[in-house]
């Protein structure tokens, strides 16, 4: 109603004057607890009214009155940051009411500058510099911290540049508030990233504000942590003694945490720094009460501390405390995440738990389910793949869809690492893979389907196992409803095509490809399905040309050769299939597959899908050419010797006779581009060059798959007499893999649901198998395997595949900003030079003794010792260096021992500057001393 009141009296009063419509405006102005509540309260969504809303707003934000402009923006922000909004067109407005004076009007105003404003399309930021930097300096913190908060959020290389100066007298002013110079220390992170050259200016406050004592130290330590792991962390290993006294005396957690991630970095670099954190981190994991310090102190002895094994024991005994915590899921989830970081050689912590673990699987906490299952993968080994395996497929049958397919994923992806390494017994494996497409839930028939090929392709063995669960498949009509398994039926219409000579009836599997139903089937796997027809029909007619001749000169050769018993039970073998399949592949037979072949593809031979038509026609001219030979119909043996009959097998047979292989992954990396080939170029304009209208829409290929009812009514109609005594033959030997005939009470005859379980097993005995684990699963065993494991076929052994390791390890970026604290940590600065250079002779004589114990340490460090042994040479060499400097001091007079205390404090100083100069410079001109590099020189004057 007010809305309404306002737009009508607003265009009544447009003609009156300019100002006119903002004063109407300024009367009926919406508030924004008005918005909210209409907004909650809209009948018609709220998609048409944030419309209307927005029209008011970008009328009200042109008016020159401040209260009105105020309130549109307000409106405005609140519509960005709920709906999200883009309110770039509105950075002017902003803009104009940062100058104002009321403090209410300044906040909301920096709030809208900060949604609108961007660093790369906004060119208003140089407007608001002078403002930006007037608030800055204001003592009042109302005004700096929103100038703060638009210059950490919106702020451009010019901006930062521009005002790092008036950022770092904030940071160091003894007047401001502590939570403003807390705001102005983390403002200065995207400050130092957009300029990279004001580092030497920021990092001596920063580093500064890491004392314990600092009121700022929460805020530096978020900063660098920020800046260690974002980054290359060896420019702030320097810092290792303040990170260190930070670890030692703070006591607020959240602190700790920080330090301890930017430890668990640095540690990588320099693995000395163990044995100085060992005992302080053992002490946090002892005394704090808080969780999550104790679980940032397990995070880095799992990873960095493996090899000591007090902090180890105590961290497994406090998984243990974590997983043992029936009340608290989030604890639970944090105990097994935290053993997920143990490596192969710390199993046995995984064993301790492993009864927690199992029964983890049963949570209701998906997260929780999530880490269990990828504790349990971890420890498949070659001797229990097969039990836990198996114990899982069972346990997924009960499962939520979700979890239930979370399993058979990682089965998938366990067994197949590094080409099967795991897998001993191939033939269990692909029946374990056909046990999976059997569960209700199944929804992974990309990656089966991608197996089943690559294990017929690269292991020769399985292929006969293959071709039984190809078969399986193949005869079960119900799965063809099932779109999640159609890549898997296509897998097992391409194995059956490409294998058929393992099979032992190649007319069940032409009929079980050519049965009506396909039609359900989306059209590529309908192509795959026909292309298996043309192999096993050329497999057939081939076989039953030349199966005399090949038979009787296998057995004359093994005879003449002499061959022993394990060869002649080959040839026996070979004899009996070859008998087996001559008894079926008979003149009869290879007539009945071709009319069968007629009957089903001659209405596919005129379908739109082009793939299905043209593989119909390929083989139906197959057949075409076939049936126009009269010769091999007849019982006349002297055909087979007919020379045109003979060659058209061996055309038929060179067709497919190269055995297909697998390929490698890099192939096409090998592959040389050639020469005047251009693949980077832009190929944009290629819509402007090729059109949208080029191609009429009625000759659009359309790929959806269509159900040709007409010829499936015909087809189920007129079903072959003889096909119909094969199927009741089949269905009285293989009678699980048949739906019943009758109808059911309703009368209705359709097919059930594909992969529904009927038997089901209670919880409790899925519990009990699940405990199995325990006992002996999770238990690697030395066992020999009952037969030798298959040639597995590998053509990417030689080359340096990523390691799956690297993703957890980020590599040094390298960046400007790095390279700018490294110049500002490893240099000494003018102020420490000049020093220096004011310094008397005895200061540089103990100077230079200072500098030799360094190089003493180097020579220490570079020998054979253990850590411990050099730890407790570089202390001693302290120990009598400070002895002789003390007897010197104890020979001279009260009055000159005052100076000498002096002198040396300014001496240590001093030393420790230049001792770090001597090692850069050692360093910078290659001193083959230092194998260490730029780690080395940073570390020791930690360890010293």
């Amino acid at each position: 109603m007010a809305a309404d009141a306002s737009s009508t009296v607003g265009s009544s009063a447009s003609s009156s004057g300019g100002f006119a419509p903002f004063l109407v405006d300024s009367l009926f102005q919406r508030s924004l607890d008005d918005m909210i509540k209409a907004l909650r309260s809209a009948p018609g969504g709220e998609s048409s009214l944030i419309h209307r809303l927005l029209a008011e707003i970008r009328r009200e934000i042109r008016s020159t009155d401040s209260d009105t402009k105020f309130f549109a923006l307000q409106k405005l922000t609140y519509l960005s940051s709920i709906y999200f909004l883009d309110m770039s067109w509105a950075a002017f407005h902003a803009l104009e009411l940062l100058a104002s004076s009321v403090p209410a009007f300044k906040r909301t105003a920096y709030l809208s500058a900060s949604l609108s404003f961007h660093p790369s399309s906004t060119d208003l930021l140089p407007l608001a510099t002078h403002q930006i930097r007037k608030d800055l300096q204001s003592p009042n913190p109302s005004l700096s911290s929103p100038a703060l908060h638009l210059l950490a959020l919106s702020s451009s290389p010019d901006l930062a540049l521009h005002l790092s100066n008036d950022l770092l007298s904030l940071l160091s002013s003894p007047r401001a508030a502590v939570h403003v110079r807390c705001r102005a220390v983390i403002t200065s992170l995207p400050v130092l990233r957009l300029t990279p050259d004001s580092a030497r200016a920021f990092l001596p406050k920063l580093v500064e504000a890491l004392s314990p004592s600092s009121p700022l130290l929460s805020a530096a330590a978020g900063i660098f942590c920020e800046l260690v792991c974002s980054g290359d962390p060896r420019p702030y290993l320097p810092l290792a003694p303040d990170f260190h006294q930070v670890l030692l005396e703070c006591r607020n957690n959240w602190i700790l945490i920080k330090i301890l991630k930017i430890f668990a970095r640095l540690i990588v670099l320099e693995p000395r720094l163990k044995r100085k954190l060992v005992d302080p981190i053992c002490e946090l994991m002892r005394r704090s009460p808080a969780k999550s310090l104790v679980f940032e102190c397990l995070r880095v002895v799992f990873c960095s501390f493996p090899d000591e094994e007090t902090a180890f024991q105590l961290a497994v005994d406090k998984v243990k405390e974590f997983v043992a915590a029936d009340d608290d899921p989030n604890l639970r989830f944090l105990g097994l995440h935290a053993l997920a970081m143990l490596g192969p050689g710390q199993s046995w912590a995984v064993e301790e738990n492993r009864e927690a673990i199992v029964k983890s699987l049963a949570d209701p906490d998906p997260n929780i389910r999530h880490e269990a299952l990828r504790l349990i993968m971890n420890m498949v080994f070659e001797n229990n793949v097969v039990e836990i395996s198996s114990l899982l497929i069972n346990y997924a049958l009960r499962s939520d869809p979700e979890f239930s397919n979370e399993i058979l994923d990682a089965i998938l992806v366990t067994c197949s690492r590094n080409f099967y390494e795991l897998v001993l017994d191939f033939d269990w494996y692909v029946s374990l893979l056909a046990e999976m497409v059997r569960n209700p839930h199944f929804m992974k028939g990309e990656e089966v389907e991608r197996q089943l090929i690559d294990i017929g392709m690269r292991v020769k063995e399985a292929r006969s196992e293959l071709i039984r669960v190809a078969r399986v498949f193949l005869i079960d009509p119900a799965l063809l409803g099932n779109q999640f398994l159609h890549r898997v039926l296509s897998a097992a219409a391409w194995i059956s095509g490409e294998y058929i000579q393992f099979s032992r009836n190649p007319l069940e599997i032409v009929e079980a490809l050519l049965q009506p139903r396909t039609s359900l089937l989306p059209s590529p796997v309908r192509a795959v399905y026909i292309q298996a027809v043309f192999k096993i029909v050329t497999f057939c007619f081939n076989f039953f040309v030349n199966v005399g001749v090949v038979s009787d000169s296998k057995c004359n050769t093994d005879e003449n050769t002499g061959a022993e018993s394990e060869d002649s039970s080959d040839v026996t073998t070979f004899k009996m299939e070859s008998l087996e399949m001559k008894e079926l592949l008979t003149c009869k037979s290879i007539i009945y597959i071709l009319n069968l072949i007629v009957t089903a593809l001659v209405p596919l031979s005129e379908c739109d899908e082009v793939e299905v038509q043209e593989r119909a026609c390929n083989v139906l001219g197959l057949v075409l050419l076939l049936n126009g030979i009269e010769e091999w119909k007849t019982d006349d043996v002297d055909w087979r010797i007919d020379g045109k009959i003979r060659e058209i097998v061996r055309v038929m047979s060179a067709a497919f006779s190269e055995e297909l292989g697998p390929v490698s992954m890099h192939a096409q990396k090998r592959v040389l581009v050639p020469e005047g080939l251009e693949l980077k170029e832009n190929l944009s304009d290629l819509d402007v060059i090729l059109g949208n209208n080029d191609v009429p829409s009625s000759l659009s290929i359309s790929f959806s798959s269509r159900i040709h009812s007409h010829n499936e009514d015909k087809e189920e109609s007129e079903p072959a007499t003889e096909s119909t005594s094969l199927l009741a033959e089949h269905r009285k030997q293989h009678g699980l893999y048949y739906l019943p005939t009758d109808k059911d009470e309703n009368g209705s005859n359709e097919y059930p649901r594909a992969n529904d379980v009927t038997n089901s097993v209670s919880s409790e005995k899925t519990t009990n198998d699940l405990l199995k684990l325990t006992d002996q699963s999770l238990i690697s065993r030395s066992t020999k395997p009952a037969k030798p494991r298959p040639t597995v076929v590998k053509l990417d052994e030689g080359v340096d595949l990523p390691s799956s390791s690297s993703k957890y390890v980020k590599e040094p970026t390298g960046d400007q900003l790095s390279g700018a604290v490294r110049d500002v940590l490893f240099r000494s600065d003018e102020t420490s030079q000049t020093i220096q250079k004011t310094l008397s002779e005895n200061y540089t004589q103990r100077r230079a003794n200072e500098t030799s114990t360094i190089s003493n340490v180097d020579s220490l460090l570079k020998d054979n010792s253990s850590p411990h042994e050099r730890e407790i040479g570089s202390s001693s060499s302290r120990k009598n260096k400070h002895h002789s400097q003390g007897k010197e001091r104890n020979r001279k007079t009260r009055k000159n021992e005052t100076k000498e205390e002096k002198g040396n404090r300014s001496s240590a100083r001093s030393s420790h500057h230049h001792g770090r100069h001597k090692l850069k410079q050692r360093v910078e001109s290659g001193d083959p001393s230092l194998d260490k590099g730029t780690q080395t020189q940073a570390i020791q004057d930690f360890l010293l």
